[in-house]
């Protein structure tokens, strides 16, 4: 059985092992890192996946972002799961648990950039993000929304752009 709750500052070490195992170090390359590094999960939106034993088998949290135009939207990601327990509908369970949760906080819409074929199973297009620029490169394809509320990003154009809690520290925002 798996257990999907809040991210405790306890979870750090072993999620950090995690993502480690999943994206490597070239994960804090990426332009999704720009709008995560130094700022603080959304409040009520980081999760973690434990298996029945309590061990931590995937994340996912979600961040404050600007969306051009649009205003306060989120940015969702990194989310995985440990290899060894891939492919039991564990993301799937992570995924539906943030995008739920970010609805009922009140939350407008979700961005992130991921494989089309894997995230339009939640609703997430790449049709939100025609005008819609991240500060630095990615695959247009890869770069995908989904409206919590219909017609939050109908017209959104602009650069989207970190918001949220800055964290206190460096190490802050990787460990929160």
């Amino acid at each position: 059985m798996v257990t999907i709750r809040n991210e405790l500052p306890t979870d750090a070490p072993a999620r950090e092992t995690l993502l480690n195992r999943a994206f490597g170090a070239q994960r804090f390359r990426k332009t999704s890192e720009r709008l995560r590094e130094g700022r603080l999960p959304a409040e009520g939106l980081a999760f973690t996946a434990l298996s029945s034993s309590g061990r931590v088998i995937g994340t996912v949290r979600l961040w404050h972002i600007i969306a051009g135009s649009a205003g306060p939207s989120l940015l969702l990601g990194p989310i995985a799961v440990d290899g060894r327990h891939q492919r039991k509908g564990i993301g799937r369970k992570l995924m539906e648990h943030a995008l739920n949760t970010a609805r009922v906080l009140g939350h407008d819409s979700v961005l992130l950039v991921g494989d089309a074929p894997y995230y339009s199973r939640f609703g997430f297009s790449a049709e939100g993000t025609h005008n819609l620029h991240l500060p630095g490169p990615v695959e247009r394809q890869r770069f995908l929304s989904v409206d919590l509320t219909p017609g939050a990003l109908d017209g959104a154009e602009g650069l989207v752009a970190a918001a949220g809690k800055p964290a206190v520290s460096g190490s802050a925002a990787k460990v929160a």
